[in-house]
């Protein structure tokens, strides 16, 4: 996996920004499940004696909960998944930048904004995913190819109104042009097993049940699945494989799990040490085994289980672009016919 960053120096220079601050505390709004979370924030208060108050809810909901709170809001730090979104608290006027010649050092360019408002802690991968057992994949290498006849009635995937699918159509449209995408989208629509419904699991379980041979999915969610209490799941998800598609031109299409500090965090500097705690090596490796996402920091190993999935290809469009163009990817796939 490819992405272009120094390791050698990630330690010694997250020092002066994780030095503890007077104790205090910090308001959470966080799109990710507690579980996902909190063991790491509970982490971070042991150790610096900062507690971490949190909320956890949609990313929407958090986000219009900012807006409606206004100058008055008690968040400090909004954590979500999805560039799309946090452009979106970006443009609402909800964030503030932060300057950070560290963070800057430890996270790709392509995974942070450009005005220093949001950067990845994350990453998450959106492959093909098939049915080794039903899927003819002899020539399937890109995502381009789903929209050959070959397929037709066989792929699943989630609805138009899905933001990992909308970020995903942005970053085609910067690589291809808006009428290339527009005509593929066309074609993968002609080619879907059914009207687009559920969550990656959802696809996944399709693939499995032989409602469809091929889907795409974040790698999350399969790892999830392999490694649930829930022996269904582990079976359903043991009959899918994952195919890295464009590995011979722009990569597999990827995005994050972020995080901003409010425009109006009443304790931002004990968030800005939160946010640079999130960043060290020891806080991505929990993140790399608990949750199975990929590290933004290379030299932090990915879990057993993602390390099965293989190596790959990043895509390296700008997530900052990719988030700016999430609305007009949604026209396109209306175009497109793409429910």
């Amino acid at each position: 996996m490819k992405l272009f960053v120094a390791f050698s120096i990630i330690t010694t220079t997250l020092i002066s920004i994780v030095t503890p601050v007077q104790a205090g505390e910090v308001n959470v709004y966080s799109a990710r499940k507690e579980a996902l979370i909190k063991p790491l924030l509970d982490k971070f208060s042991n150790e610096t004696g900062v507690k971490v108050n949190l909320v956890t809810g949609s990313a929407d909901a958090l986000i219009t909960r900012m807006q409606n709170e206004g100058q008055f809001s008690p968040v400090d730090i909004l954590i979500t998944t999805d560039a799309g979104r946090l452009v979106r608290a970006k443009n609402a006027g909800l964030t503030q930048a932060v300057v950070s010649a560290d963070i800057d050092n430890i996270v790709p360019q392509n995974l942070r904004d450009t005005d220093h408002h949001w950067f990845g802690l994350t990453l998450r991968a959106r492959p093909i995913m098939y049915a080794p057992d039903k899927a003819d994949v002899n020539g399937l290498s890109s995502i381009l190819d789903l929209a050959k006849p070959k397929y037709k009635g066989q792929v699943c995937i989630r609805s138009s109104g899905n933001i990992y699918n909308q970020s995903m159509i942005a970053a085609l449209t910067i690589e291809l042009g808006e009428e290339a995408v527009e005509k593929w989208a066309k074609g993968l629509v002609a080619n879907m097993a059914r009207s687009p419904k559920g969550g990656d699991r959802d696809q996944i379980k399709a693939v499995a049940a032989g409602q469809c041979s091929i889907a795409v999915a974040n790698t999350y969610y399969l790892a999830g699945m392999l490694s649930s209490d829930d022996a269904s799941e582990r079976e359903q998800a043991s009959k899918v494989k994952v195919l890295w598609t464009d590995q011979n031109s722009f990569g597999t299409h990827v995005n994050i799990s972020g995080a901003a500090v409010a425009k109006h965090a009443p304790n931002a500097e004990a968030a800005k040490q939160l946010l640079a705690y999130m960043l060290l090596p020891s806080s991505q490796q929990w993140y790399a085994q608990e949750n199975h996402e990929y590290p933004v920091h290379k030299d932090v190993p990915w879990s057993e289980l993602m390390q099965g999935f293989g190596e790959f290809k990043a895509q390296s469009v700008s997530l900052d672009a990719v988030g700016e163009g999430n609305a007009d990817a949604l026209r396109l796939m209306d175009r497109a016919g793409w429910k």
